[in-house]
């Protein structure tokens, strides 16, 4: 996932997660930069190394407490960048994409691997790199995205599926919503979408209980809405309460158990980051979001364990 179950337990058994990441990303020109969210505080540093190459549309995935990875991007990028956790220090995969593009998706297993989905090379994607853990092996997978789309969100529930959902190709905007089984790498699509069609969405997810799919654009209509699909049922819901603006080029990343975060946007741009508490499904912006207005950044976290 962008966004992915990595828990730390504490003497009393609790989770408790370590930072989220936001990386790259459009101000008004690519930038490198990546700021860092502290949990539970929600303060936020910048990293003093960002990402290698300045880029934006990229996606994240996470192996629990080992690495971030930032794959992908505009201008198309095949290059992954791997963050070490819990020192930051940075490193680029000698083996990146089988595809450079951007607007893909990102998703993980953690302690097993971690997915790159669709995008944009020049043609429309259904490609599904995976990122082996912990020898970073990159190869493509024989399974595919039913329809080759670019500006797609991932989530996962660790251990068990992830999740591919909106997007846009040729033939219009979608709400389509694949799911991989983790365990056959195997594709299928949900009988119940997202609540309406959009792109350039986020997702993140809470590990066993829920993901959510939040935001996006569907022509010159930028969306608020979340929607909310129950693990393992996979049945959906809509929030009540969507996100604080209606934003396109969002990016999402995860503290299981606790909460989901939205940061960013393009056209317009935004520093907003938008907190999602997974006990109450309620939804508040952070007093202090990223460091630039930006969207179109990859996500991912620490999340401890």
């Amino acid at each position: 996932m962008i966004l992915l179950g990595i828990l730390a337990a504490s003497g009393a058994g609790a989770a408790v997660g370590v930072a989220g990441y936001f990386a790259g990303g459009n101000d008004g020109s690519n930038v490198t930069t990546v700021d860092k969210f502290a949990f539970p505080s929600d303060s936020r540093t910048t990293l003093g190394t960002g990402i290698s190459v300045a880029r934006s549309t990229l996606a994240g995935i996470a192996n629990s407490a080992v690495a971030g990875y930032a794959g992908g991007g505009n201008p198309h990028s095949a290059v992954v960048d791997k963050f070490a956790f819990p020192s930051d220090s940075r490193t680029t995969l000698g083996t990146g994409l089988s595809v450079a593009r951007r607007e893909l998706a990102g998703f993980s297993n953690s302690g097993t691997g971690g997915y790159f989905a669709g995008g944009y090379s020049g043609s429309y994607e259904s490609t599904i790199d995976k990122i082996a853990f912990p020898s970073d092996s990159s190869s493509a997978l024989s399974a595919t995205l039913s329809s080759a789309l670019t500006a797609v969100a991932g989530m996962s529930n660790d251990g068990v599926a992830g999740y591919v959902g909106g997007g846009i190709n040729g033939s219009g905007t979608k709400s389509t919503v694949d799911k991989l089984l983790f365990s056959t790498e195997t594709i299928s699509t949900l009988g119940t979408g997202l609540s309406g069609a959009r792109h350039s969405g986020a997702a993140v997810s809470d590990s066993g209980t829920a993901g959510y799919f939040g935001g996006g654009a569907n022509g010159a209509t930028r969306y608020t809405t979340i929607d909310k699909f129950a693990f393992p049922s996979d049945s959906r819901t809509t929030l009540g309460a969507g996100l604080s603006s209606g934003v396109r080029n969002v990016t999402g990343m995860s503290d299981s158990r606790t909460a989901g975060y939205f940061g960013g946007a393009i056209l317009p741009t935004a520093t907003t980051v938008d907190k999602l508490l997974f006990a109450s499904d309620t939804r508040s912006a952070l007093a202090t979001g990223l460091s630039s207005a930006r969207g179109g950044t990859a996500g991912f976290a620490n999340e401890g364990f």
